[in-house]
């Protein structure tokens, strides 16, 4: 008996759901063997960052032309595409035991991390009604997050346990069922398995990215993810345990708790954040904004304690940061908003660019400024990591500076094209009934 539309609507985002949660695993894999890996490989701290420097580069300079793709060829083929290359370099991880096997793995995992989250969110407006996207878009973005989980317990325990060739077999096996189940149940819209697009030309594909990159609303999307997005996957992908465990000498088991910490946050934050944005499609950039604060100003603590952090700080850090995720998918909104469904993946493509850009520059200048202290050692003292987060403030400071700007010319748009008219934020705070269920 053939599913109802409903019950075959959560079936397929469920597929596609799954293939996300391993990519996430897949691409935080390094994150939690950061230390494995430099004595493994018996590299410093800046070679362990072009790692994930590299994965991140390769991730973010396909996002684009991945967004074309998925307007020309659909979700099913780059899921499946995505899961298949992932496994692979897992595969290879697993068994190389020199730099050169290790950056192959690598950009194999960014390449086919790059097909799968914009493949997802894709799915969604095709198979739900406009009024659950904001929602289900925030969900997509934290159910995902299990991936962290994921590699912050059984791939960490794998590390402490078997060791380096399981942990990533086991990886890589997980990559491959998600293939299968994406083969099986993907469908690109209710009416077909695979939709494909409009045949790809230069002229096109011109046009598309064109007009996505002129809107400032894409661009406010960009900045937006840039901002909130990178902190909390520099803390994730790579920086986050060492942090914890060198610089604040918490053990192995205690920086995986905290990494849970930070993804139950973002799990519990995003359908807040998706209603609210569902609920204030005006006021969108006040709550990224509002991230932004939290997580430096979080960072801000942890930096200026004496000495290393209570753990009641860094509890409060890792809060903070689980935010962070949540709010980038803000910026998917905003590409939605501002964009027509024909070039709703190059819009999306373009919007997850900011993020990944700002989170391989934070990872490089941190492992540099690392090296630089201590002479390419991995023995860390908790001062060494206060110089090198601190960082991150000048790549929120930029952030910061393009939202204001792009929102401004967002707003600009609005009320010239459309008529919309921004109350101040005085009159918000003041009588937010009038704003309440404004579009």
């Amino acid at each position: 008996m053939p599913l109802r539309p409903e019950t075959r609507a959560w079936a397929v985002w469920s597929a596609g759901l799954a293939a996300y949660v391993i990519a996430v695993l897949h691409r935080t894999s390094l994150g939690v063997a950061g230390l494995d890996a430099q004595h493994r490989f018996d590299i410093g701290a800046s070679t362990l960052a072009s790692f994930a420097v590299l994965q991140l580069l390769v991730y973010a300079g396909l996002q684009i032309p991945v967004g074309m793709l998925l307007d020309r060829f659909g979700s099913l083929r780059l899921v499946l595409s995505g899961a298949l290359l992932m496994a692979a370099g897992q595969t290879l991880m697993a068994f190389t035991d020199d730099v050169t096997g290790a950056v192959v793995a690598r950009v194999l995992v960014g390449a086919g991390d790059a097909m799968t989250f914009i493949s997802v969110l894709r799915l969604v407006p095709h198979w739900f009604p406009a009024k659950r996207v904001p929602v289900l878009t925030q969900v997509t973005g934290i159910v995902g997050q299990i991936g962290q989980l994921l590699s912050a317990v059984p791939l960490a325990a794998l590390l402490a346990g078997p060791g380096w060739t399981t942990a990533f077999a086991g990886a890589a096996g997980a990559g491959v069922f998600v293939a299968l189940v994406a083969f099986a149940a993907l469908h690109d819209t209710p009416e077909r398995r695979v939709n494909s697009g409009g045949a790809i030309t230069w002229r096109r594909l011109g046009s598309d990215l064109s007009g996505a990159w002129r809107h400032p609303g894409t661009r406010l999307g960009l900045w937006t993810h840039f901002t909130t997005q990178f902190t909390g996957t520099v803390f994730a992908l790579m920086w986050g345990v060492p942090f914890l465990i060198a610089g604040e000498g918490l053990s192995r088991g205690a920086a995986s708790s905290l990494l849970i910490v930070f993804v139950l946050t973002g799990m519990a934050s995003g359908p807040v954040l998706g209603m609210l944005t569902q609920r204030h499609p005006l006021r969108r950039s006040w709550l990224v904004l509002g991230i932004v604060a939290a997580n430096m100003g979080a960072w801000a603590l942890v930096i200026a304690w004496p000495g290393q952090a209570p753990m009641a700080l860094l509890v409060l850090l890792v809060v903070a940061l689980g935010l962070g995720g949540p709010g980038s998918m803000i910026g998917f909104d905003y590409a939605r908003t501002f964009n027509p469904p024909s070039r709703l993946g190059t819009a999306t493509g373009v919007v997850n660019v900011g993020g990944f850009v700002a989170s391989l520059l934070t990872i490089l200048l941190i492992g540099l400024i690392l090296d630089a202290r201590t002479g390419g050692s991995a023995d860390y003292h908790i001062a060494d990591f206060r110089v090198a987060m601190s960082v991150q403030f000048a790549v929120a400071a930029i952030g910061v500076i393009g939202i204001l700007r792009t929102r401004r010319l967002a707003r600009r748009k609005m009320e010239q094209e459309d008529g919309v008219v921004f109350p101040s934020l005085r009159k918000t705070l003041s009588d937010r009934r009038e704003l309440t269920g404004r579009r």
